[in-house]
């Protein structure tokens, strides 16, 4: 059995006004407040869900929680998964390059030039060995490319995106403070994605569902697809701030529009997952929903 860690509702952070299984129920009406600021998901996004760091009460030691699980995968469990001894170094030097590129498409070619750089010893053979121990371990936990049936002939990228078990393995494996995160907005971002996948992963598990992204060759994209067992499916986009809304809806109803709905269900919902406040669906029915409102 797959256990992830803890998301914002079962931490008591997430007020859980919106659920995922009303959403596919097409329930309307619903709104909802979230209490939790951007400086908290800094927070969480370097504490992580560990059950262990979410009931400390001391900051200082829920975040050496997760700074202790990233040092035990590199100096002793990324070894003993398969008795293979393995350079601290380079697992560190790999994990930090992953995480650079956490919620991206980038390949193993790309991650091994990035060692490259510094470590031209480093073979294609030494990095499959690592990324292949470091899945095992459910360290890595990349999201798959979704194929819905199109209305036009566009090529759909199959490429996974580079994502952990819980987005604080790559803040540790990054150094990154909640105060650094905000002198990073870039990576800010990028680490609120995960964190919303995380959570999304955690709510569709309940429902017996599936999260997967979708890219295709003219470059559209959605950050996240989730699909129930009867074939049902939404579509998500994440922006953390209220200016990216209007857009991030417009593109999950253009990207709607070109699913090819005789041949596959209509979506059940299209949200835009934000860091803002309010909860609430916009005139041209696409929901606006913060993390900290959303539950299973």
């Amino acid at each position: 059995m797959k256990m992830r860690t803890m998301s914002l509702y079962e931490s008591g952070e997430s007020s859980g006004e919106i659920s995922l299984s009303g959403l596919f129920d097409g329930e309307t009406g619903m709104f909802g407040q979230s209490k939790v600021t951007l400086e908290q998901i800094a927070f969480i996004l370097t504490r992580g869900g560990w059950p262990a760091a979410v009931s400390d009460k001391s900051e200082t030691l829920a975040l050496k929680k997760s700074s202790d699980y990233y040092e035990a995968v590199v100096n002793e469990d990324i070894s003993k998964v398969d008795n293979i001894g393995k350079n601290p170094d380079r697992v560190r030097s790999l994990m930090r390059s992953l995480s650079r590129n956490i919620s991206s498409e980038a390949s193993t070619t790309t991650i091994l030039n990035d060692l490259r750089a510094n470590d031209e010893s480093l073979s294609q053979v030494t990095i499959d060995q690592y990324i292949k121990a470091l899945k095992t371990l459910f360290v890595i936990d990349d999201l798959p490319a979704w194929s819905p049936r199109l209305r036009s002939k566009t090529a759909i990228r199959t490429t996974a995106k580079r994502h952990f078990s819980d987005p604080s393995i790559a803040a540790a494996a990054l150094g990154a403070t909640s105060q650094r995160l905000f002198d990073d907005f870039c990576t800010f971002g990028l680490l609120f994605e995960a964190l919303c996948i995380r959570d999304l992963r955690v709510y569709a598990d309940s429902l017996g569902g599936n999260v997967y992204h979708y890219r295709d060759a003219k470059g559209a994209e959605v950050d996240a697809i989730i699909q129930a067992p009867d074939g049902s499916w939404g579509a998500v986009e994440v922006k953390m701030g209220a200016g990216d809304i209007v857009a991030a809806s417009e593109n999950l109803i253009d990207f709607k529009n070109n699913v090819d709905a005789e041949k596959m269900k209509e979506p059940s919902f299209l949200m835009v997952l934000t860091a803002t406040e309010s909860a609430f669906q916009m005139e041209n029915g696409v929901w606006v929903v913060p993390l900290g409102c959303l539950k299973n």
